[in-house]
């Protein structure tokens, strides 16, 4: 008979898993789960909305940067006590999104207005998804007093 022998049966483990479940069903977290993938999915479409004509390498990494982004917004809001060490990764793909026009050499108004206002957005949105992780919530253990 085997038994696990990685941390995952650990009860601080689970319990730190269940207060990251808890923390994100506020309606606060929904909300920014949900606008994360809204904001993923419209940095993918982005080059066809805005038209970057030309601009093949923009093109191809707004929907690379914006799919992923997505992908992590569902993670969120479908296990955010699995995926919440993986938040720390949307505000760096909000800074890079900022800055992608410029490293990339594709800038030019367009692309610079769509990607510095979607990733200031994104910025924002991947703070407050860090946030949601860090907030006090009670623990429901009992026996035990965090206070």
């Amino acid at each position: 008979m085997t038994r696990p022998t990685g941390l995952e049966t650990h009860p601080d483990i689970m319990e730190m898993r269940a207060k990251y479940e808890r923390a994100s069903c506020s309606a606060g977290a929904q909300a920014i789960d949900g606008m994360t993938l809204l904001a993923g999915l419209y940095l993918a479409i982005s080059p066809w909305v805005v038209g970057f004509n030309g601009n093949s390498r923009m093109a191809v990494n707004n929907l690379v940067v914006g799919l992923f982004l997505a992908a992590l917004g569902l993670g969120f809001a479908s296990a955010y006590g699995r995926t919440y060490g993986l938040t720390w990764l949307a505000p760096v793909l909000g800074v890079w999104t900022i800055l992608s026009p410029w490293i990339l050499r594709s800038a030019t108004t367009g692309t610079i207005w769509n990607n510095v206002v979607t990733g200031v957005i994104i910025l924002l949105l991947g703070l407050g998804a860090m946030a949601v992780g860090t907030r006090q919530m009670p623990m429901s253990r009992p026996g035990r007093d965090f206070r």
